[in-house]
């Protein structure tokens, strides 16, 4: 194994390519197999502790990203990584459900497709040739999609008389991504590489979105939803338990606890989720629920209605360099008070006008400074704040940010 390099900032750090960011070197590892097991997760999270700043975020599309590194304990990271025996994605991602294969809900397993595609764009050689955000979703339905997520190449099941069939579209999410007919499944891998070999061809920044004659589809992340329970009933009486991260990240040794206290549960499996979600595999109902109260104990989110689901919150002050105020503690006095967070929608809080933790608009985006906080109504945190304010005045004057947003938004609309 040889030491990383290191990618610019804006590109995506895998595994043996960190990303140089504000608070040292950022790694994000998505394992090439459904999910982890109870010790590869421990294992995970003892390494970040050892060799980062003892910090670990599950991102919006379902990576886990350790952070906090140098050049020599990236290394070692990724040589704990090849221990413990967890094989990271390479290549172009093509994504699935995370519950893919375990789901009786779902029209289809998307797995057998999506190896079809991984073996095509290999066989094309298309990795080298496309930029490291080209992506690929293919979505069997069923209980927790990816319709909320970004994908150059969209893949969906449908049903049809005569049996199975793909709906293809290029960019954007389910709801925003151009239609493009529909398709065998052979006939869909054929027009995933095909497309993908159109966007090579344009040099290595192209996106799908360059090939579409109309404007649109920024490429933005969607806000996060709201999910309307956090059980899901699997094959073989399994229970699916999902639990968030709050504000998308923990503490390594937080992550760990849970972890062993699941493993004496018997939970011996964990799968990485969209919307900075954790699944726990249970054997049953009585596990699930019995993990749900540990989790809870922990910090971690258990409950769909949860106000901390519908904030966005970068690591912060102490933990990156580049934060200007503790963004965690701001979030959760927002969240510990429900008459603040009342009609509020999504906040995005972030420590710079880097806006890692959410690049897109949010209905109210409070931005770091050097000496106070800006305030972005419909924005994001690299645009112009309307007022500047401190901690204490954002807290003070939340329910009039949250109406003067909502009524630029209706104008805007109008």
């Amino acid at each position: 194994m040889s030491p990383p390099d290191f990618q610019k900032r804006g590109a995506c750090p895998a595994l043996y390519s960190p990303m140089q960011t504000g608070d040292g070197l950022l790694v994000r590892l998505n394992p090439a197999s459904e999910g982890l097991s109870a010790r590869q997760l421990i294992g995970l999270c003892e390494s970040a502790s050892r060799h980062g700043n003892g910090i670990v975020e599950i991102t919006a599309r379902g990576s886990l990203q350790i952070r906090g590194l140098t050049a020599e304990s990236a290394f070692l990271l990724a040589q704990d990584v090849d221990a413990l025996g967890i094989n990271p994605r390479t290549g172009v991602p093509v994504d699935v459900p995370p519950l893919a294969g375990i789901d009786p809900t779902e029209i289809t397993d998307p797995r057998p497709l999506a190896a079809a595609i991984r073996q095509r764009i290999e066989a094309a050689g298309l990795a080298r040739r496309l930029g490291p955000k080209v992506s690929v979703v293919v979505d069997g339905g069923g209980a927790i999609g990816m319709g909320d997520i970004i994908a150059d190449v969209r893949v969906a099941a449908g049903r049809r008389r005569t049996g199975q069939l793909w709906r293809l579209s290029i960019g954007g999410t389910a709801r925003t991504a151009e239609p493009m007919g529909a398709a065998s499944e052979i006939g869909a891998a054929a027009f995933v590489v095909d497309l993908l070999s159109q966007i090579a061809e344009m040099g290595i920044e192209s996106r799908a979105r360059d090939l579409l004659a109309r404007t649109g589809n920024p490429g933005d992340q969607p806000p996060p939803t709201r999910r309307d329970r956090q059980a899901y009933a699997l094959t073989q009486g399994r229970v699916g338990l999902c639990m968030a991260l709050a504000f998308g990240n923990a503490k390594a040794s937080s992550l760990a606890a849970l972890a062993r206290q699941a493993a004496s549960l018997g939970v011996s499996e964990f799968r990485l989720s969209p919307g900075r979600m954790l699944i726990a595999i249970c054997p049953d109902a009585p596990t699930a629920a019995a993990l749900a109260g540990v989790a809870a104990n922990l910090g971690f989110i258990v409950r769909a209605d949860d106000p901390r689901l519908m904030i966005s919150a970068c690591a912060g002050a102490p933990a990156c360099r580049s934060a200007h105020f503790a963004t965690h503690t701001l979030a959760e006095q927002l969240a510990n008070n429900p008459q603040l967070m009342a009609g509020a929608g999504h906040i995005h809080i972030s420590g710079c006008s880097k806006g890692c933790a959410h690049p897109a608009a949010a209905p109210l985006t409070l931005v770091g400074a050097p000496d106070s906080i800006g305030v972005v109504a419909n924005g994001t945190a690299r645009d112009a704040p309307s007022v500047q304010l401190n901690i204490g005045e954002v807290v003070a004057r939340l329910p009039s940010l949250i109406h003067d947003a909502r009524r630029a938004a209706a104008m805007e609309r109008q």
